[in-house]
C-alpha cells in the first residue's frame, strides 16, 4: 500500500530517504555480506558507524570535547532513574520543574532515590501553561535542576530556556532535540529518546559534561554509571546497533537539509500553518495558547468526544494516522517532528476544512 501520513508521537515518522537507504543496505551492509544488525559491535565496520553518529551529533549541536556523547539502551524513561542515581548526592536534593506528564514521571522516579523540590508546577492549570523564567528561582545548593522543554501529551513548549541556572541543568529533550538550536553549554546533561526526532525506539542519546559524570557514587551499579559508558564509548555492552545505524542516517539527512537552523525554519512553518487553521474557526479548540504552543506536538479538542472519535476514524481512512490524543487526556494530537513532510500538514488542513464543511 502507499505510505500514509504518520502523526504518531513516537515511534514517529522517519525520513523516507533514510528508510530507503536502510532497506537497500539491509542484507548486505557495506559489502560485508550481512546486516548491520548481525555484525560485531566491536568490528571495524560498526566502529565507523558509531563514530560517524557521534561526529554528526557533535557537528549538528556544536558539542565540545568537554562533553561525552553516549548511545544508551532503555530509552528516555530509564534516564529518569539513572540521572538521580548518578547526580544526587547523599543528603542532597534535586529540583524539578513540573510541566506535564513526562516531567511528573521523572519526578516520581527521582523521589524513589532521593529528595525532590518543585519550584514551579503547572498541574493546577492542567499543564497547559508554560513557566515564565521570572517565576522560577533555582537553588544553587541543589545537586541539579531538571526540565522538560517540550511536553508531547499536552502540546506544551517552553518559550525560552534557562540561561544562567546556578546549578547543573538537566533536560529531557526527547521531543525537542534538533528541532531548533540550543546552547549545549547551558546544560550539564541532555538526553533524548531516539524515537521522535533521531531514529527508532530502544535508544537514548545522552550528552553529559564529563566532570559531572564523575560524580556517581561507588554504590551505584557499574552498568548504571555514566562514566562506565564514557570509558568504553557506548560499547561497555552490546549497543542497539540497528538504532545507532539509523541515527547516523537520520543525522546525515539532517546535515543534508542544512542542519538544525534549516529544520527550525521548516518546523516553524509547519506549526504556524496548522495553528492558523485551528484558530480560523470555533469548530476546532486548540488546547494551548500563545507562545507556550509546541511546534512538535499540536493538540486540540472538538465539541464532543464522539465528534473527535469520528474525526480520528475518518482521518485514518483518508491516510492520516496517529491523530488520537494520549489516553490520559484524550482529544486530538498531530505530532509533526523533523521528518514529517510539509505536504502532510497542507493535506491535513485541506481534510480538516472538508470535515468541518460536512460536520460544522
Amino acid at each position: 500500500m502507499a505510505r500514509i501520513y504518520n502523526f504518531c508521537s513516537g515511534p514517529a515518522a522517519l525520513p523516507l530517504p533514510v528508510l530507503e537507504k536502510a532497506q537497500a543496505e539491509l542484507t548486505d551492509f557495506q559489502k560485508s555480506g550481512m546486516s548491520v544488525m548481525e555484525m560485531s559491535h566491536r568490528g571495524k565496520i560498526f566502529d565507523e558507524v558509531i563514530q560517524k553518529a557521534e561526529a554528526n551529533v557533535r557537528k549538528l549541536m556544536s558539542v565540545t570535547d568537554d562533553y561525552s556523547v553516549l548511545f544508551l539502551q532503555g530509552g528516555a524513561s530509564q534516564q529518569f532513574a539513572i540521572i538521580p542515581l548518578n547526580l544526587m548526592t547523599q543528603g542532597g536534593f534535586a529540583e524539578y520543574i513540573d510541566t506535564g506528564y513526562w516531567a511528573d514521571r521523572a519526578i516520581k522516579e527521582a523521589k524513589v532515590i532521593g529528595k525532590v523540590q518543585i519550584p514551579w508546577s503547572g498541574k493546577d492549570a492542567n499543564y497547559l501553561q508554560a513557566p515564565n523564567l521570572k517565576d522560577i528561582v533555582f537553588d544553587s545548593k541543589a545537586d541539579y535542576a531538571y526540565i522538560c522543554p517540550n511536553e508531547t501529551i499536552s502540546g506544551l513548549r517552553w518559550p525560552e530556556l534557562p540561561v544562567d541556572c546556578p546549578t547543573h541543568l538537566c533536560a529531557d529533550m526527547s521531543s525537542y532535540i534538533m528541532s531548533e538550536q540550543i546552547n549545549v553549554k547551558r546544560f550539564g546533561l541532555i538526553f533524548a529518546g531516539a524515537q521522535k526526532n533521531l531514529g527508532p525506539s530502544g535508544l537514548a542519546l545522552v550528552i553529559i559534561r564529563k566532570d559531572l559524570a564523575e560524580r556517581a557514587s561507588e554504590t551505584v551499579p557499574i552498568f548504571f554509571r555514566y562514566r562506565t559508558h564514557m570509558k568504553e564509548p557506548s560499547l561497555y555492552n552490546t549497543p542497539n546497533t540497528w538504532a545507532v545505524y539509523l541515527l547516523q542516517l537520520v543525522t546525515d539527512w539532517l546535515l543534508e537539509q542544512g542542519g538544525i537552523p534549516a529544520m527550525k525554519i521548516i518546523n516553524e512553518r509547519k506549526a504556524k500553518a496548522l495553528y492558523d487553521a485551528l484558530d480560523a474557526s470555533n469548530f476546532w479548540k486548540p488546547c494551548v495558547q500563545g507562545e507556550a504552543r509546541s511546534r512538535m506536538n499540536i493538540t486540540w479538542r472538538m465539541a464532543t468526544e464522539e465528534l473527535e472519535e469520528e474525526f480520528v476514524k475518518t482521518a485514518k481512512s483518508a491516510g492520516f494516522d496517529g491523530l488520537k490524543g494520549h489516553r490520559s487526556v484524550g482529544g486530538i494530537r498531530a505530532s509533526i517532528y523533523n521528518a514529517f513532510p510539509e505536504q502532510g500538514v497542507r493535506d491535513l488542513i485541506a481534510f480538516m476544512k472538508e470535515f468541518e464543511r460536512k460536520k460544522g
